[in-house]
């Protein structure tokens, strides 16, 4: 399928979208501490989705026969990604949390993840944190014009497995726009110099799912939480970026709340 190229204005729609995304995800992430529930985060990401004239790209969301029941998506531990927000879910000390914010504004799509850690994390964990998030910076690099799609994976594959850490194969990112799932998908893992080629005016959701175990995954029966298959931790990292003659341009950058 061919990959759309946004037009001037569809990006400055795109960098609407993707701020207010990204404002959300900013202000949720002190929230996180121990004691609070994922269910507190999702009713303050839902608040501040609508304060800021949005709406949960995610809420609804259609994957076969279910319907995602959040406005944002919360995943704990060993929880790739997707999981369902819950009271009877607690954050402690030592986890790591996962917060991914996709919103609908004027007809677009912003979506970014961070995972966060809940207090004082392991020494493991907290290098899973870090080098999850270099490698997100590596893919990102790699989305130049005429260079491949699958050089971004590239990137981030041989960056995570250098540090015995292992990339998510069954979910990918995608690009990015008028729908949260457009052409190309982008695997975090891939072939150096294959795939489409990259153009300026594409926007693409790079994230790398990094596990600190084996890279295979499965889904609770709730139909939408993908955990680790052995059980490992894992963390997801997650931007928009729109391509650029000047290189790639993240456009999940928040901005100052407005005043009430």
């Amino acid at each position: 399928m061919t990959i759309p190229v946004k037009n001037k204005e569809g990006i400055a729609k795109m960098r609407e979208a993707c701020a207010i995304a990204a404002t959300v995800l900013d202000q949720l992430k002190p929230l996180v501490r121990p004691g609070i529930t994922t269910q507190d985060l999702e009713e303050a990401g839902r608040d501040l989705i609508a304060r800021l004239g949005a709406r949960s790209a995610c809420y609804g969301y259609q994957h076969g026969s279910h319907r995602y029941p959040a406005h944002t998506c919360i995943s704990v531990n060993e929880e790739v990604v997707h999981g369902i927000p819950s009271f009877k879910r607690v954050l402690r000390e030592g986890d790591i949390v996962s917060l991914d914010i996709v919103v609908w504004h004027d007809g677009y799509v912003g979506d970014n993840a961070y995972t966060v850690p809940v207090g004082a994390v392991s020494p493991d964990l907290d290098q899973l944190l870090r080098v999850s998030r270099e490698a997100l910076d590596l893919g990102i690099r790699q989305a130049q014009v005429g260079n491949r799609v699958n050089d971004i994976g590239h990137a981030i594959q041989t960056y995570v497995e250098a540090h015995g850490f292992s990339v998510v194969r069954d979910m990918v990112g995608h690009g990015v726009g008028v729908a949260m799932h457009e052409p190309p998908e982008i695997p975090n893992f891939g072939r150096k110099g294959t795939g489409d080629r990259i153009k300026a005016g594409m926007t693409f959701a790079i994230e790398p799912m990094v596990n600190m175990g084996g890279y295979r995954t499965k889904t609770l029966s709730d139909g939408w939480t993908i955990v680790t298959a052995d059980g490992s931790p894992s963390a997801h990292f997650e931007h928009t970026v729109l391509t650029t003659e000047h290189g790639p341009e993240i456009l999940t950058v928040p901005r100052p709340l407005p005043a009430r």
